[in-house]
């Protein structure tokens, strides 16, 4: 039960923007959609193509952060 809780406040925080999450019991780890926290955060009308952009514009300019960003595959809305 914690565990919704803790996801209601981090939806809290986006304004009730709806924000995909999954939960890895090995690691006890949330993985969060970037794409809808992109969403919430920027009001971008096509948040996917924000993220294209930033994650070609890391890789540009040699961004070590660029190489652990993964894409896993989430249900989508």
């Amino acid at each position: 039960m914690a565990d919704n809780n803790k996801l209601e406040t981090i939806s809290n925080l986006f304004e009730g923007n709806e924000i995909r999450s999954v939960w890895d019991s090995n690691k006890e780890e949330y993985y969060f959609s970037i794409i809808d926290v992109i969403s919430a955060l920027t009001n971008s009308k096509i948040p996917k193509r924000y993220w294209s952009d930033l994650k070609r514009k890391l890789m540009q300019e040699g961004s070590q952060l660029y190489e652990n960003i993964v894409q896993l595959k989430m249900m989508a809305k």
